[in-house]
């Protein structure tokens, strides 16, 4: 007999000679006596046609020595209908072999009787699981219809078994042909298979699918084997036909290739809602007509605590359709399509499923009226108009949730589900369980760090009136979306603007919480108005305590192993750019016309490495329009070209004058190769605006008490030229405050300063180094409460060193109606 792949079984299918088994057929007649022999028999045991046929059974069956006689044996397997079983078959070098042995009775006409002796081998000689699959029911107890035909293909034996596989009588079928009491094109395709076994000698196997005499249900799959019968002469006697129901065994072997497929397909995605639609796609039709895969709203959406199984108490959580798979076009079983929120039946097998958290069978579908489901009349009306019959409803659990609901339903196919087909059901349900609750694991871990990372990264640039901002960013770690690179931009007093870029050593999201800090930092130590390199050596010493108290982990991972930074500042009033660097490239900037270059920056050391030297600031005036391009390395380096490379090819795409910014961050984006980065990229794009002269106003006042009510007056005639009379009040009383101040604390000139941009707001500059701190002034004190007043006044105040001295400064809201004209101005 020989073997085949389900994959290429069709009617009519020849295998390859490497595909035959060595399975042993020999035919014996009434007394025990080898009446036929065929080639596979010879491979086996190594004796020829001529050598065995005439001879006892015994010759090479040892079973028959050992009884009385070879008829007693013969007797014995005329009273049990045959025998099967395991025995010891003698081979022609001497050797004994293990072998599984079945014996068929046949009947021919007259009343006379053939033995049909069938042996394989128990150690196969090939590993080929289908090869077993397929000759296991032929040699097991299940029953197998054996006919033998002669040259001419007419029966002359057969057993009891073969009428019932295609529906022929004995007395019908004996004596003739195939296609003389079956005729039509399976007929003519089977004695083309059979002529070729006895014009050549070889034997073939089939397997085709018929339906049973008796059976009104689906096809059944048989395997059919023919060999070649050979006399003493080694001519060819005829055929042997063996054939058995695989049904069982190909629905089997069809059933483990689904869950082996199963494991591939559902483990494929980490779409909550695509492994919900794989695993529908995967039962029909192999297991239902119809399958409804919905999932628990948490589970959805990656939001929200999980329902624990059997909490579901008398409030039902909300499900909706995530997979859905039918044999009819349309859905036309289902009222809801994928996506949409799914009604629950009160009080009907689903509720119960829930609640109990185990699975429910109904291989008979009640749906008579006043039944559960008429409690939602469109369901109702798909369950009668499309034949739901049979139903088995698998809950969908992991780790001790409620992920979602799995509803397999027969129409078409009128057999119902039994229990064989639940435990299919729900193998393949608990391994899609397996990979939703994987992807609601990475559904979870993803949304957590899309939050983090919204929430560490600026939601709005802003640059005021100075500058115009545009931005991008792309981690390398593309499935979390999070990664160690910052941008910022930090407004500061007197119209100033800081702007930052910085990258933390590694990707991933303990990079992202590295840099949350980092970003916290700088905006600390920019509310101090330190200057670019005094702010990055405090953000150095920083770094460096982080990864002392984070070498104390026990986690190496949270290890904070440095960062590059550049931080720059910009005042429009002046047009001049300060800026320094920790280890970080250096900015590009590009001039109204479109000339590129990158300045002489000190590149310092990168953050956290405690090299100790001091890093340097450079200033720079930029004209009117320029852009500053600020980056991480990310943008410039690949792993194909080097940084060089890198920065020329964003010069290029930056020097096209007159482009938005958005425009110019889209084309420099564009200039990173296909494949997914291996570092994150930021860029941050400012253009430059330069203040308007108008809209500064500054004095020098002598150090003495009396230039305090001259600074007052200065200042409401300036007010009242922008039109801020509204505003004179409390600013006479904070230029009062500090001019007087200034005085009392500093030596020589005081500076005043009126700036109108978004705001307004007044600073008086000194030569004292002492920063102002406020103080609680005592019922009995004199002074104290100047700077508690200016606290009351603005919206905020703060100081800042300057070479030679500090300046202190105030601001307050504009007007709405002045800030429009403020606009124009």
């Amino acid at each position: 007999m020989t073997t085949t792949s389900l994959d290429a079984v069709t009617l009519g299918k020849q295998l390859n000679a490497s595909d035959i088994s060595d399975t042993a057929i020999a035919l014996l007649d009434e007394q025990g006596t080898v009446a036929a022999w065929t080639h596979t028999a010879e491979r086996l045991i190594g004796y020829s046609a001529g050598e065995v046929v005439g001879r006892s059974a015994a010759f090479v069956l040892p079973s028959f020595g050992e009884a009385t006689t070879p008829s007693a044996f013969v007797e014995q397997c005329r009273a049990e209908n045959g025998w099967s079983g395991a025995t010891a078959v003698r081979h022609r070098d001497g050797r004994v072999l293990d072998v599984s042995l079945r014996i068929t009775m046949l009947r021919g006409q007259d009343g006379t009787t053939r033995w049909l002796v069938s042996v394989t081998d128990t150690v196969p000689q090939s590993g080929d699981a289908t090869d077993r699959s397929v000759r296991g029911p032929l040699l097991a107890r299940a029953p197998i219809g054996v006919g033998i035909r002669d040259r001419q293909l007419r029966s002359t034996y057969v057993n009891d078994v073969a009428e019932s596989h295609d529906g022929l009588p004995r007395d019908r079928r004996l004596g003739r042909r195939f296609t003389e009491v079956l005729p039509g094109a399976n007929a003519e395709a089977l004695e083309a298979v059979m002529r070729q076994a006895v014009q050549n000698g070889t034997t073939k196997i089939h397997e085709y699918r018929t339906w049973q005499p008796t059976s009104q249900g689906p096809e059944h799959q048989f395997a059919a084997s023919f060999q070649c019968l050979q006399g003493a002469d080694g001519e060819s006697l005829g055929v042997c036909i063996i054939s058995a129901d695989v049904t069982a065994s190909w629905q089997a072997r069809e059933r483990l290739a689904a869950l082996g497929q199963a494991s591939a397909r559902l483990g494929s995605t980490l779409d909550v809602m695509q492994v919900s639609q794989e695993l529908a796609d995967l039962a029909v039709p192999l297991l239902a007509d119809y399958v409804a895969v919905d999932l628990e709203q948490s589970v959805s959406f990656g939001e929200g605590p999980p329902v624990g199984i059997r909490a579901t108490g008398n409030r039902l959580p909300a499900f909706r359709r995530a997979g859905l798979a039918s044999i009819h076009q349309g859905m036309p079983e289902s009222p809801w399509m994928r996506g949409e929120p799914v009604n629950v039946p009160p009080a009907s097998p689903f509720t119960a499923v829930l609640r109990a958290g185990m699975s429910r069978l109904e291989s008979v579908l009640d749906t008579a009226s006043g039944t559960w489901v008429d409690k939602v009349p469109e369901l109702a009306h798909r369950v009668r108009e499309n034949g739901m019959h049979s139903i088995m409803i698998v809950p969908i659990r992991a780790r001790r949730a409620l992920l979602g609901v799995a509803l397999f339903v027969r129409t078409t196919d009128p057999v119902p589900f039994h229990e064989a087909d639940l435990l299919l059901a729900e193998e393949l349900v608990g391994r899609a369980a397996q990979a939703l609750d994987n992807a609601r694991q990475y559904a979870r871990q993803h949304t957590a760090a899309l939050t983090l990372q919204r929430n560490l990264l600026p939601r709005h640039l802003t640059g005021g009136t100075a500058v115009e901002v545009a931005s991008r960013y792309l981690p390398a770690d593309v499935d979390h979306g999070v990664g160690g690179d910052w941008f910022d931009a930090i407004p500061l007093s007197g119209a100033r603007v800081a702007f930052v870029v910085g990258d933390v050593l590694g990707h991933g999201l303990h990079a992202a919480v590295t840099m949350g800090r980092l970003r916290t930092a700088v905006h600390t130590l920019a509310d101090m108005e330190l200057p670019p390199d005094e702010l990055l050596a405090q953000l150095d010493d920083t770094v460096q305590r982080l990864g002392e108290e984070d070498c104390d982990s026990s986690d190496p991972t949270s290890v904070v192993a440095g960062a590059t930074c550049l931080y720059a500042v910009y005042d429009p009033t002046i047009r001049r750019c300060t800026m320094a660097s920790a280890g970080h490239p250096p900015p590009a900037i590009i001039d109204p016309q479109g000339r590129v270059s990158y300045p002489d920056l000190p590149t310092g050391a990168p953050l956290g490495v405690g090299l100790g030297d001091p890093l340097e600031s450079v200033e720079l005036e930029l004209a009117e329009g320029s852009i500053l391009a600020l980056y991480t390395d990310g943008l410039i380096e690949t792993r194909d070209h080097d940084i060089d490379e890198g920065m020329h090819r964003l010069g290029a795409a930056l020097a096209q004058p007159g482009r938005s910014l958005e425009d110019l961050c889209d084309t420099a984006m564009q200039t990173l190769p296909d494949q997914a980065p291996c570092d994150d990229v930021t860029l941050l794009l400012v253009r430059t605006r330069p203040l308007s002269p108008s809209r500064v106003a500054s004095w020098t006042l002598p150090g003495d008490q009396a230039a305090v009510r001259n600074a007052r007056n200065l200042a409401a005639r300036q007010l009242t030229e922008w039109g801020l009379e509204g505003l004179e009040d409390s600013t006479k009383l904070i230029v009062s405050e500090l001019v007087t101040n200034a005085i009392r604390h500093g030596t020589g000139q005081v500076g005043l300063r009126l700036v109108r941009h978004q705001v307004l707001t007044c600073e008086v500059s000194d030569t004292g180094p002492c920063i102002p701190r406020p103080r609680r002034a005592r019922t009995t004190d004199e002074n104290g409460r100047g700077l508690f007043l200016i606290t009351n006044l603005s919206r905020r105040w703060g100081s800042r060193s300057i070479p030679g001295g500090k300046v202190v400064w105030a601001e307050q809201d504009l007007p709405r109606t002045a800030g429009a004209r403020s606009a124009r101005i």
